[in-house]
């Protein structure tokens, strides 16, 4: 099975076929740092950096750029109502981006522009529209001229959002410089006490979807394959970038993938809501792989509903994995080792003989095949889960080989979705709180418990098995049994 992407453009899932062999291409909307990041914006991060973690994975050489919107209305606005420098109050919040998204293992970009640094580019591409009649200047603004590309052979404005031209709002409606309420802002002109940018129209500042497309085409090319962002930039931003590149004559991005939303309550997480979850206050509740387990728990294009109880239950659900790396790593008396991978297969070399290498490559199979149906991350994590309640089965049967070989596997499994347990990044998971840490070690006794059971039924010592599941219920610990083997909550 090829890896197949779901086109947000085409409504279709797709099978991917890279611009150049060999290499993938991906520019992702990132951050306009008007305040500190939020969950909200950090699933973004982590989902797709599992999407360039299985390219890379799969032997592609991937180019990734993640840009930064350096200056918006809203990064003035909020500069202002606290009496700072606008330029300090971005770099001030950028850090802050930065740091969260090292805090979760977030790899950085290939290259991370800013939309200030591309001016250049920026005039350059109006020039192109206003040379191609899809653009005009009046009073220093640079608007793009909607009507002229509805008009323009191979023109589907709207397509990518799904909205009609007719029902669409850009904004701006009270400025009386634009031709038609549907243009939206190339180019702003200079207002008093706002900075600005020389160009041939005048002095101003670019417009968000002008930034978007000038820095992507000039890092990727103007074809290239892959644009992600999250599903509340399709309309108006992403539609727009569609309509100003192939009106300069790119043909710009080939697929276009869009991650769903957190949400409190039912409502999207925003600043304007109210309703944000600062990273750092969740991270005094859990640790930052835990944090990261959940946010990429769920499929990218559905709906992530933050819940505390669903944090610690993600929580919990990744100890399980820690915990079987761990006892396998102490049985091995070393840290076991990931397998190799080899262009999304795994190395002959690395694995056990027999029947355990069959086991092995059963699971890999399942997880592959999971993601390369669209990254559906829910389902790679039940292969894992899978692979570590067979692993603890081995570890209670004294299978010392086998539980070494799939805890390799989960190894090398967790570390493309980025919760490799022995990864250096999570090294520091001794300043855990102290709420967590009890956590863990609850469930590496409880895992313990239940692998002892296991071992007891398998065994038909039904009298060993049920002072099993009675200790547990003692303690409040409810075991379910499931057709993938037993599993266990709090009550």
């Amino acid at each position: 099975m090829s890896l197949r992407i779901f086109d947000t453009a085409t409504r279709q899932t797709h099978d991917f076929q890279p611009l150049r062999e060999g290499q993938v291409s991906i520019y992702l909307c990132g951050a306009t740092p008007q305040a500190k990041p939020h969950i909200g914006h950090l699933r973004s991060g982590v989902a797709f950096d599992i999407v360039r973690r299985w390219f890379l994975a799969k032997g592609y050489d991937v180019a990734f750029v993640r840009n930064v919107t350096d200056i918006d209305d809203k990064i003035l606005t909020k500069a202002a109502a606290h009496s700072r420098p606008w330029w300090e109050w971005v770099s001030t919040h950028e850090r802050e981006f930065t740091r969260a998204y090292q805090s979760l293992g977030v790899m950085p970009p290939s290259v991370e522009p800013r939309a200030t640094g591309h001016v250049t580019q920026m005039v350059a591409y109006m020039q192109r529209l206003l040379d191609n009649g899809f653009a005009y200047a009046v009073d220093g603004s640079v608007y793009f001229d909607v009507a002229a590309w509805l008009q323009a052979e191979g023109s589907d404005y709207g397509h990518l959002s799904g909205n009609r031209p007719e029902d669409m709002e850009q904004g701006e409606a009270e400025n009386s410089a634009k031709k038609n309420p549907l243009d939206f802002a190339l180019w702003k002109a200079a207002k008093p006490g706002e900075p600005s940018w020389p160009t041939p129209w005048g002095d101003g500042r670019p417009g968000w979807h002008l930034e978007c497309s000038a820095m992507a085409t000039y890092y990727l090319g103007a074809e290239f394959d892959v644009h992600c962002g999250g599903l509340d930039l399709q309309f108006p931003h992403h539609e727009n970038e569609i309509a100003q590149s192939n009106a300069a004559g790119d043909g710009f991005a080939r697929y276009w993938m869009h991650n769903h939303w957190v949400t409190m309550a039912g409502e999207k997480m925003s600043k304007s809501l109210g309703n944000v979850l600062d990273i750092d206050a969740l991270l005094e509740k859990v640790r930052p792989v835990e944090l990261r387990y959940y946010l990429g728990s769920a499929h990218y294009r559905s709906v992530l509903e933050y819940s505390e109880p669903s944090v610690h239950e993600a929580a919990a659900g990744y100890r399980r994995i820690e915990d079987f790396v761990a006892r396998a790593s102490k049985l091995a008396g070393t840290d076991v080792d990931k397998l190799g991978i080899v262009g999304g297969e795994l190395a002959d070399d690395c694995l056990p003989t027999g029947d355990d290498a069959a086991e092995v490559r059963a699971h890999w199979k399942k997880f592959v095949a999971a993601l390369d149906d669209d990254f559906a991350v829910p389902r790679a994590l039940a292969v894992i889960h899978t692979t570590v309640k067979a692993g603890n089965n081995a570890l209670a049967e004294k299978a010392a080989t086998k539980a070494v070989a799939l805890a390799s596997l989960v190894r090398s499994m967790t570390a493309i979705l980025g919760i490799d347990p022995l990864d250096e990044q999570w090294s520091g998971s001794a300043a855990q709180s102290a709420d967590s840490g009890v956590q863990q070690a609850l469930a590496s006794l409880i895992e313990h418990e239940l692998a002892l059971r296991a071992a007891a039924r398998k065994d038909k010592d039904f009298a060993t098995a049920d002072g099993v599941r009675d200790r547990l219920s003692a303690a409040g610990i409810e075991v379910i049994d499931t057709p993938d083997g037993a599993e266990w909550k709090l009550r």
